[in-house]
């Protein structure tokens, strides 16, 4: 048996204070474990590979609007090969980088190999046994492959296997229709495919306000088929190659079919703890075999802490960055510090761009009452930038406290919304929450930005505000 200090399980967020604890404790004996490429989810099969692709499916659609302001332009082709052929040489280089400074670093072992329980503090990896009084598990997760007669038969891609393909399907049935679903189906039909996302919620992307998914369905519906409210319930194959879903209506049973090339699943992810064994040390899960954590991110088990996927609290990478610091604060400098919740934002990079950061309109209103939330709304076309880009429909939704005059979330549909929720992100983190700093700024005339400032300052009752929706079509 090997004895280490530390033991780190996942080469992603996991490593962010590898070095600052080395330089702080040269003598402590560190092993690092990844049965996958080193970089973890984000670099190797998520964030980065895919905005890599997004991208440009996103100056294909901006060269699509060129009508609009009086430019003729043709689209002649698409290199789809290039394409992906870039995004895995940017990534393969990174990945190389990691690979070579966990391999030359002589102040940690680093196990290329699957780790496994098998009892408390003690693991299998490989050939060896491990054991460490401190572990840091941040073991990521997988898609989530839904039990759907002859799917397995068939075959299917995954936001993993379709950073593979050589070559555009002419068609791809998407089953999924939140953030993965949205993302994918922008980049494939730009690139030329037919697209059809199926979605089995009443709603597409039903982790944003309802509002803001009716108008990402409406404006995405240009440009590919969405299906919502339907369950696939079974995928078949055709003689010709192509694949056939069968999709039964949650509300009236009714079953419609769609063939496709192609199908790709972004069902959602899951855990990797049925590999990892916790169980065999004590750590308890919840039933999806996330790892249970308390405020501290320390495990059932103490000393051993879960962050990132592994918690399956947010399956973010900057949520999983940030808890990556909360760790170290508490298990190395043994402070006590919780980790806070209350303003995590997350974006959709699909067209349009949606972002958002803190409560949801439903949730402010159960916590605070219809008598101190405040809707603040603005179109990104009532201000001189967004009417020169043709931003029309677009908007930005402040949920505020007016008793207290703090923020507690915005929501953004339209252009760069990703870069826009940041002139709010850190009000959220300031100790008072509060808006007068961006009320009370100036902002650059004419610029996109003026939107969010200008939402503060027409504000609405929830009743006013969902009055505006319905005037809008957004609602019933």
């Amino acid at each position: 048996m090997k004895n280490y200090d530390l033991i780190v399980i996942g080469t992603g967020s996991g490593m962010n204070y590898v070095n600052s604890i080395i330089d702080s404790n040269p003598e402590m004996k560190i092993a690092v474990i990844d049965k996958d490429e080193p970089g973890g989810i984000c670099l190797t099969r998520g964030c980065i590979p895919s905005k890599l692709l997004l991208y440009p499916a996103e100056l294909a659609r901006e060269l699509e609007t060129a009508p609009l302001f009086g430019i003729r332009l043709e689209i002649k082709d698409i290199d789809f090969r290039m394409i992906m052929e870039r995004m895995r040489r940017r990534i393969g280089k990174d990945i190389d980088m990691i690979r070579d400074g966990l391999n030359e670093n002589t102040y940690l072992d680093y196990y290329h190999e699957a780790a496994e329980f098998i009892s408390p503090y003690t693991l299998r990896v490989g050939e060896e046994t491990l054991h460490s009084e401190m572990i840091f598990l941040c073991t990521g997760s997988r898609p989530a492959i839904p039990p759907v007669k002859g799917l397995e038969e068939t075959g299917c891609l995954t936001s993993d296997t379709v950073l593979e393909l050589e070559k555009c399907p002419k068609s791809l049935a998407i089953l999924g229709g939140s953030y993965i679903g949205a993302e994918y189906g922008h980049f494939f039909s730009a690139m030329g495919a037919e697209v059809t996302v199926i979605g089995r919620n009443s709603h597409f992307l039903p982790q944003e306000e309802p509002e803001i998914s009716e108008l990402a369905r409406i404006k995405m519906s240009e440009y590919m088929k969405i299906i919502t409210n339907h369950e696939a319930i079974e995928v078949r194959k055709e003689s010709n190659g192509q694949k056939t879903v069968i999709a039964k209506d949650r509300n009236s049973g009714e079953e419609i079919k769609v063939t496709a090339d192609e199908i790709l699943v972004a069902t959602g992810r899951a855990s990797n703890t049925d590999i990892l064994h916790p169980e065999k040390a004590g750590i308890e899960t919840d039933h999806q075999g996330w790892i249970i954590v308390d405020r501290y991110l320390e495990t059932s088990q103490p000393n051993i802490w879960a962050f990132g996927d592994a918690n399956g609290k947010y399956l973010l990478k900057h949520v999983g960055n940030y808890e990556s610091g909360i760790v170290y604060l508490n298990a190395i400098m043994k402070e006590k510090v919780k980790a806070d919740y209350h303003a995590v934002p997350h974006a959709v990079f699909s067209y349009p761009e949606i972002a958002g950061v803190g409560m949801s309109e439903k949730e402010a209103l159960e916590e605070y009452g219809e008598n101190r939330v405040v809707i603040g709304f603005k179109l990104f076309e009532d201000t001189a930038k967004g009417s020169a880009m043709e931003a029309r429909g677009y908007f930005v939704k402040v949920i505020l406290d007016s008793l207290e005059e703090t923020i507690l979330g915005a929501h953004i549909i339209g252009p760069h919304a990703s870069i826009l929720i940041h002139q709010i992100i850190p009000l959220m983190y300031a100790p008072s929450r509060s808006e007068k700093p961006i009320i009370r700024s100036m902002d650059i005339h004419p610029s996109l930005s003026e939107v969010v400032k200008r939402a503060f300052h027409s504000r609405f009752s929830p009743e006013h505000y969902h009055h505006i929706m319905k005037h809008l079509g957004l609602e019933d």
